[in-house]
């Protein structure tokens, strides 16, 4: 079987499709952030004399910074599993309510991270993602050793 023909495989070409623009997005709004506030990293990145270089110097600018860095450590090893399972021919029923249900959690903990909206909702939304690649993992798993 090709990935073409592969359901599942197309499924996941979807969602980490949407997933991963996801996760760019936020470092787009942090720039726009940087430049709307004037606030940077780097001395070379400076606007203007007056614009503000260092670390934590806008909180809502390490928030974003802190939800993207977030997604860095959640959508990788999801891209990574998420492929591995699709080639382990699961039902596409599965594959489809895997990846919906991650990509669901990312944008749910994205809102939570950013409002901000009180916790446990960012850590429910962390876990269900945590979860389902817990789930993906086991399938890979199984899948490799029977």
């Amino acid at each position: 079987m090709s990935f073409h023909d592969n359901d599942a495989f197309r499924v996941f070409c979807t969602y980490a499709g949407l997933t991963t623009v996801k996760m760019m997005s936020l470092s787009v709004y942090t720039i726009m952030l940087r430049m709307k506030n004037d606030v940077f990293m780097n001395t070379e990145d400076k606007q203007s004399k007056d614009s503000k270089v260092g670390i934590n110097i806008n909180d809502y600018i390490e928030r974003v910074r802190r939800c993207h860095r977030n997604d860095l450590e959640n959508i990788v090893p999801f891209l990574s599993l998420g492929f591995l399972y699709a080639i382990t021919n699961p039902s596409v029923y599965s594959a489809t309510m895997c990846y919906r249900i991650f990509f669901a959690s990312r944008i749910l903990h994205s809102i939570a991270y950013l409002t901000p909206l009180p916790q446990p909702s960012r850590a429910l939304c962390f876990i269900v993602g945590w979860f389902v690649n817990a789930t993906m993992a086991w399938g890979i798993i199984s899948f490799g050793m029977f």
